[in-house]
């Protein structure tokens, strides 16, 4: 039951159990040892592509949509636990066990699907850092979409320094865009008590057409399919002996704690990019959601008011790149989870890491292309993407859903009752969700 890495290649190989955890030792001490993975599926949750949505959505609702945000949020965790379980009990990732566990067809599908779901996700990183990259040093934006193509030479340094020194990049990144907007939140002084109102979600998100589609993106952007292969594998980054229940239980107990303080930091984040929005575009500047048209805002003085100045904008383009980085490590990470576990691929770490980085800045090169100097149709790329990140999810979420409640594969650590229904609810109010959407967008439905 715990040991099936006999059959096949262990998860991402290279760092699969080379971290050791201590046995003895206390409380604080052991969820140190196991801190790091959270910080890696957390960035996720807080990529460029979630700037667009939430911000978006504070400049345009004010802050009706922070409850989809909370609602997210939850659902990340849920299903960021059972994605952790999973690995850690199996000793296989979602990829390798979906691909081991359904026919030739339904099992190509399923990676079609999830490796576009990469390249959307990779669309909001390239184009974010790129971004960034023109504002800080005014570099064309096709140079750099570029540059962020050799972001996977600067992940094989890193693997070759061992993982807990990417964790620990990763989470210094995460911090650097915490520490930032929550400065810029305390400037604009918003409103809180009409903040807190916003966290009970109202019918209006599901009748009001932009405002569905919008919260969807902010489904799409906040839990992404890619983030639940990445999590059932780099939970195995940890040394344990899987045939002792009692060490497999604790690991699950650390790296869920650790995953859910990661999450709720990114929550955090999430919430004050919205409230940014709102407490400074709402009601005057509402269609602000561009990246380029944010960091002028910023510095802008009959937008923003007295706050307005050029560090604001600063800041605003170091936490961009900060979150595309970031994001564009762990989004590698990934493609390499997913093109190892659903077509067994045999090459060499530099050559896999390259060719999914290949995968993802194509299309985004090209799109830059044809819209040369129209930078407003590139970013409205990213609303899209999320949007069909929302749409892909139950792709990733059926299987997962499925592994964890199969008694037999997961022995005493499969879901209990309360945590597959509720999976499954979710999972089913989000396909319904996509469906109404997309025929309002076919003009189905009014």
């Amino acid at each position: 039951m715990f040991d099936s890495t006999s059959s096949n290649q262990q998860s991402l190989s290279e760092v699969n159990g080379s971290i050791d955890v201590p046995e003895n030792a206390g409380y604080w001490r052991t969820l140190l040892a196991y801190t790091g993975p959270g910080a890696l599926v957390a960035v996720g949750y807080m990529d460029p592509g979630n700037w667009i949505t939430s911000i978006a959505g504070g400049a345009q609702f004010k802050y009706v949509l922070i409850s989809v945000i909370l609602l997210s949020s939850l659902i990340a965790m849920l299903l960021q636990a059972m994605a952790a379980r999973l690995g850690i009990v199996t000793g296989r990732d979602l990829a390798q066990l979906t691909r081991e566990r359904t026919s030739k067809s339904v099992g190509t599908i399923l990676w079609i699907i999830t490796e576009l779901a990469i390249m959307a996700t990779d669309i909001a990183e390239i184009i974010g850092s790129a971004i960034a990259i023109e504002l800080l040093f005014g570099f064309p934006l096709i140079v750099g979409i570029i540059i962020t193509g050799f972001d996977v030479l600067i992940l094989l340094l890193l693997m070759k320094m061992g993982f807990r020194k990417i964790e620990a990049i990763v989470a210094t990144l995460v911090a650097v865009i915490l520490f930032v907007f929550l400065y810029e939140v305390i400037l604009a002084q918003p409103n809180v008590p009409e903040i807190f109102r916003g966290f009970i979600p109202t019918t209006q998100i599901v009748t009001n057409k932009s405002m569905l589609y919008l919260a969807l993106g902010i489904v799409g952007a906040t839990v992404m399919p890619h983030n639940l292969y990445l999590g059932s594998s780099i939970s195995q980054t940890r040394h344990i002996d899987r045939k002792n229940e009692k060490h497999v239980a604790k690991s699950i107990r650390f790296t869920v704690a650790d995953s859910n303080i990661q999450l709720t930091v990114a929550f955090v984040v999430n919430c004050l990019l919205l409230i940014l929005g709102a407490a400074l575009f709402y009601g005057t500047h509402s269609d602000l959601g561009r990246f380029v048209d944010l960091y002028h805002a910023l510095g802008d003085k009959k937008i923003v008011g007295a706050i307005a100045s050029p560090v604001l904008s600063m800041l605003f383009a170091v936490a961009l790149l900060s979150s595309g980085q970031s994001s564009t490590i762990t989004g590698t990470l990934s493609g390499q989870i997913i093109m190892e576990g659903f077509i067994h691929l045999k090459m060499p770490l530099w050559a896999q890491r390259l060719i999914t980085r290949l995968l993802s800045i194509t299309p985004v090169l090209i799109f830059a292309i044809y819209y040369h100097g129209n930078e407003a149709k590139i970013e409205n790329l990213l609303t899209f993407s999320q949007v069909f990140l929302s749409v892909a999810l139950p792709f990733a979420m059926v299987p997962l859903v499925m592994f964890t409640s199969n008694k037999e594969l997961m022995g005493p650590f499969a879901n209990r009752p309360w945590v597959k229904w509720t999976a499954w609810i979710i999972a089913v109010v989000l396909i319904v969700l996509n469906i109404y959407l997309i025929l309002q967008t076919l003009g189905v439905v009014a």
